[in-house]
This record gives structure tokens, C-alpha cells and sequence, in this order.
């Protein structure tokens, strides 16, 4: 079995799309319009075959829990695996520089993995990681 696909909602369609995109090589479908409910959305294919489903349509309530500085329960980040650690190091200098912030790392974790933290433009978030040899 496969996990087929993540969803996000977001009030920045096209911003969202645009990030994925650009910083993570995902390939968008072209835009799902159903005019009567105002729902609009974009699949996002990635190397691995995983998608990402982006989401707009009025009346959704924003995320009350402090995505930035605090963890809370349910599904917490993303994360994009790349083949070695000087590609997450690339990644981190590339995001940060486009002025995304880094939350945490480059770092070696104690379960063998080579990763960093930063947010996309909703802030919800993101891993990029490797595995390491201990």
C-alpha cells in the first residue's frame, strides 16, 4: 500500500503551488476549478511519485495552533527526502536566502538522519533530510 496523496488548504493557491514547484521540483496538474462550490485546487507530483494536493475554497477557517514556534497534535510537517547530505545543506542555503527561515539544522539526528526545518509560505512545516551513516 501507498500513501496516494496530502492535502493542505490555503488562502495562497497559486503562491503555494509556485513554492512547491519551484524549491521542490513538484509538478503541477492543471488548476481544478468547480465554480459552483468557489473550490479550486492543484495535484503536485513529485520524483517519488508522492502528491500533494493544494486546496482553496471560501469559508475554511485558518489553523489556530502556532505552526511556527510550538508542535501540537495531528499531522505536523512534511518531509522531502534528497540523496546526500550536501544536497539538504544546498537546500537550506537556497530557502534561506529566498528568505524562508531555517527553524532548526542542518543537523545529525540520533535516529540516523541529516536534515533541517523551514516553513513554506502558509507556514506550515517542512523537513529536508537525508539518511547518514552513523
Amino acid at each position: 500500500m501507498t500513501l496516494e496523496h496530502v492535502a493542505i488548504w490555503t488562502d495562497q493557491l497559486e503562491a503555494l503551488k509556485d513554492f512547491y514547484v519551484k524549491f521542490f521540483h513538484g509538478v503541477a496538474n492543471e488548476k481544478y476549478t468547480n465554480e459552483k462550490k468557489q473550490f479550486y485546487s492543484y495535484f503536485l507530483t513529485f520524483r517519488s511519485g508522492a502528491r500533494l494536493e493544494l486546496m482553496s475554497m471560501p469559508g475554511i477557517p485558518g489553523n489556530k495552533n502556532d505552526r511556527v514556534k510550538a508542535q501540537h497534535k495531528g499531522i505536523i510537517h512534511l518531509a522531502f527526502g534528497v540523496d546526500t547530505m550536501q544536497e539538504v545543506d544546498e537546500k537550506a542555503i537556497e530557502l534561506k536566502a529566498a528568505g524562508f527561515p531555517i527553524l532548526g539544522g542542518p543537523r545529525k539526528t540520533g535516529d540516523g538522519y541529516y536534515e533541517f526545518e523551514t516553513l513554506d509560505p502558509d507556514n506550515n512545516r517542512l523537513e529536508v533530510t537525508t539518511v547518514y551513516n552513523k
